[in-house]
């Protein structure tokens, strides 16, 4: 295949990008623009969430999780959640006790009823009144938000994969990042994938930028990525082009090691019916834009994946899988075509123009 990533980097002016094609078996191509090379780290930030949605679903297939059963029973906090209604005349929030149970599906499927405030302009005007939580917080671990609806009653993106992450580390006794250690990155052979990097690998880093009002990218350095006590199933992890295309091969060919070929297919199920799944509007326009995965569709959700079920012009097939990073890094698995896709970059706001563009151009050129 001719993938041109440099001109294609210059052409939609991207300071670094990484890309690789793969089968289930092989990577098929490989490259790199700009500031990136072959090695370069990136926050792949929600493209954390699938790895969190296959290790929940590892111990389900131990029995030690069942996907209908309430995840307070694992997690109190949650079997004491509280519906936000509204604001009142003097702008309180008017919040009631939840009537249904958030199960581990709710959770693994973004129906619990929990948001982000980016995502969601109540969540961030509670924020904002209450002066406690947001993303400062969340990023200590402090997930106290209301529920915006009942669970199952619709698809919102939040942080519900916050949580199944601290379901998994209640389930299995081990913190998150270890858990995913042992039980996935090890087997897969992903060496440079955790929560945290070590000093020496620091230049290695890829910088991120931040799209100002004039259109310029702007260097905006999020600081080392040490060790926190919080390790975000939803957003936290850190690593290379060539180390995630493991895990996406790993879903191509039926989860090899790591999953039974029955959970895979189960994940790539929709799960949330008629619910539209994959369209984000904002709330905070300086950290992401008004997203749409598949202007026109409405896509579904299985378990932890977005699952186009029309396909793409000039693009993955129909049932196809796929997510993002709030940093612009992307992939999909075409199950049908036998192929896989990874594109990172490392622009905020999510769903950037430019940014989007290149990952347009990049899967017509893959499937051209």
């Amino acid at each position: 295949m001719k993938l041109d990533l440099a001109g294609l980097a210059q052409r939609h002016g991207i300071p670094a990008i990484s890309g690789v094609v793969a089968s289930a078996k092989e990577v098929l191509w490989t490259g790199t623009a700009g500031a990136a090379r072959e090695d370069s780290i990136f926050r792949i930030f929600s493209m954390t969430k699938p790895v969190t949605s296959v290790a929940a679903m590892q111990l389900v297939e131990e029995r030690k999780l069942e996907l209908d059963e309430p995840a307070s029973r694992w997690l109190p906090e949650l079997g004491k959640l509280e519906v936000l209604e509204g604001f009142d005349a003097a702008g309180r929030p008017r919040l009631r006790a939840a009537k249904k149970a958030v199960t581990v599906r709710h959770l693994l499927t973004h129906t619990s009823g929990f948001g982000y405030e980016f995502t969601s302009a109540e969540i961030l005007r509670y924020w904002e009144v209450t002066g406690e939580g947001g993303m400062a917080d969340r990023q200590k671990g402090v997930l106290n938000s209301p529920l915006l609806f009942e669970p199952g009653e619709r698809w919102q993106y939040g942080v519900s994969t916050d949580w199944l992450g601290r379901l998994v580390e209640a389930v299995s006794g081990l913190a998150l990042g270890e858990y995913m250690k042992r039980h996935i990155f090890e087997p897969l052979g992903m060496t440079e994938t955790g929560f945290h990097v070590e000093p020496q690998k620091w230049g290695r880093l890829v910088m991120n930028y931040a799209r100002e009002a004039d259109g310029r990218l702007k260097e905006a350095p999020f600081g080392a990525p040490k060790a926190r006590a919080f390790e975000s199933g939803g957003g936290g992890l850190l690593g290379t082009a060539q180390d995630y295309t493991k895990f996406v091969q790993m879903l191509l060919n039926g989860g090899g090691e790591v999953l039974q070929r029955e959970t895979v297919e189960e994940m790539g199920r929709n799960q949330v019916g008629r619910l539209a799944a994959g369209r984000l509007k904002t709330s905070m326009p300086q950290y992401s834009l008004d997203a749409d995965f598949h202007p026109g569709h409405d896509d579904g959700w299985g378990l932890g994946l977005l699952i186009n079920e029309t396909a793409y012009e000039h693009g993955r097939s129909a049932g196809s899988l796929g997510w993002a990073g709030v940093a612009n890094t992307f992939f999909w698995v075409d199950r049908q075509k036998g192929i896989a896709g990874v594109l990172l970059m490392q622009v905020l706001p999510f769903f950037d123009g430019p940014c989007i563009a290149a990952l347009r151009a990049f899967e017509r050129a893959v499937y051209g």
